[in-house]
């Protein structure tokens, strides 16, 4: 039989079951973070049925839901799209590449051109998660060479701040990919770039950009005092933009590897509070916006390194769902992957090679990878296999084929 319920009541099911509640249990912990009193525990039991089978919560409950499962509103409820992907971004500059950059040429530069940059730098930042690194590298660099070329026309003040942001931007995104492809060095070199033209800018979003980078390459090279330092330097920054939900995450993730549970716990629910007061996006696809989504791809890694098993799995599942097509296409390739690592890592604890294996290869396939996130969350996955299947050679294949990875990528593995 097919399961019809939306996504949503599927989730709060497996959530549920996956903490070993009963839903009088649930009923319970919805009393713990509702704001006012509520109906008795019968009724609310009753109801808790009625959304599981799949009726909608209201507004009221939606969020008190979310809140009990460590989530937020719309990744639990996602609201309507309001865009129509990258073609809506397309169509809403007017113009053809060849017509922008004719316009840069001249000598001075008018409104309509800077807009058509804007679109032009969301596009590009937008296609991050599925184009090609090598292309979007290429088309990345000359926007960013376009764009830095115009501090030599003339500018009003309001303009010189416009272009020195649209570079920051445009900077930002160049070295996500540089360091996706395993150039390390350029991709710091960028970021630094990119801080100091949100310096010049006063650009505190772009400043809390680059210091959250500063605290993604000092996590994949395991220097965890550094994330937390980068992720407060960032916080400073950008205190009020979505930015710090995600710097949240990566501190969760760093006290994750320190083994502090409590601090994960703290930072988990400090991203998630700040996520939940913030408007709902316009655009998901934005490398640089942080989607609802995406926060269950931080409590996923947090809960499969301190070894809630369940818990990572009903998230990897989710994560999966969200990030691919109804046809199968995958919408967020490099979060399908680390989603994938995580259903190996539970399968190898639960004494099942086979599915471990199976999960552990497919994250490897992909062709849009971020190399150095990949090799860190493969390599969890790899020290699970050397402890329980050391002298199987399935095992020994897979680590065989991680570490020629990490062969290629070497910059990526800590000493």
């Amino acid at each position: 039989m097919t399961d019809d319920r939306p996504a949503w009541a599927r989730r709060i099911a497996a959530e549920r079951q996956a903490r070993d509640w009963s839903q009088r249990d649930a009923v319970r912990a919805l009393r713990a973070h509702a704001p006012t009193e509520l109906p008795t525990d019968d009724s609310m039991i009753r109801q808790w049925k009625r959304w599981e089978s799949g009726q909608t919560p209201n507004d009221f409950y939606q969020p008190i839901i979310a809140a009990v499962f460590g989530t937020v509103t719309h990744a639990l409820f996602p609201a309507p799209s309001r865009r129509d992907g990258n073609k809506e971004i397309l169509a809403a500059s007017g113009m053809e590449t060849l017509e922008i950059v004719s316009r840069l040429n001249r000598s001075d530069v008018d409104g309509a051109t800077l807009d058509a940059l804007r679109i032009t730098t969301d596009r590009l930042c937008s296609e991050y998660p599925f184009m090609p690194s090598g292309q979007l590298l290429i088309e990345g660099r000359q926007w960013l060479r376009r764009v830095v070329d115009l501090h030599t026309k003339s500018l009003t003040l309001a303009q010189h701040r416009e272009v020195l942001a649209l570079s920051g931007w445009l900077a930002l995104l160049v070295g996500c990919v540089e360091y996706d492809s395993g150039d390390r060095h350029a991709a710091e070199s960028t970021r630094r770039a990119a801080l100091s033209l949100a310096t010049e800018s006063d650009h505190g979003e772009v400043a809390g950009w680059a210091h959250e980078m500063r605290a993604w390459f000092a996590l994949t090279t395991g220097d965890y005092r550094g994330v937390i330092t980068a992720a407060q330097a960032g916080a400073d920054a950008a205190p009020h933009h979505g930015v710090a939900v995600q710097l949240a995450g990566q501190e969760a993730k760093a006290w994750a590897r320190l083994g502090d549970r409590r601090q994960v716990e703290v930072a988990l629910d400090k991203g998630r509070r700040l996520l939940e007061g913030m408007p709902y996006p316009e655009n998901l696809d934005n490398h640089f916006v942080v989607d609802p989504a995406k926060f269950d791809f931080y409590s996923m890694d947090c809960y499969r390194l301190v070894g809630e098993d369940q818990l990572a799995r009903t998230l990897a599942e989710e994560v999966l769902r969200a990030g691919t097509d109804f046809d199968g296409t995958e919408r967020s390739p490099m979060r399908n992957a680390e989603a994938r690592v995580t259903l190996g890592v539970a399968a190898a604890r639960e004494g099942d090679l086979e599915q471990a294996l199976i999960h552990g290869e497919r994250a490897l396939e992909g062709d849009r990878q971020s190399v150095p996130s990949l090799i860190m969350t493969s390599r969890e996955l790899a020290a699970v296999m050397r402890q329980r299947y050391s002298t199987e050679p399935a095992a020994q294949d897979y680590l065989n084929h991680l570490q020629d990875l990490g062969r290629e990528k070497p910059g990526f593995l800590p000493s």
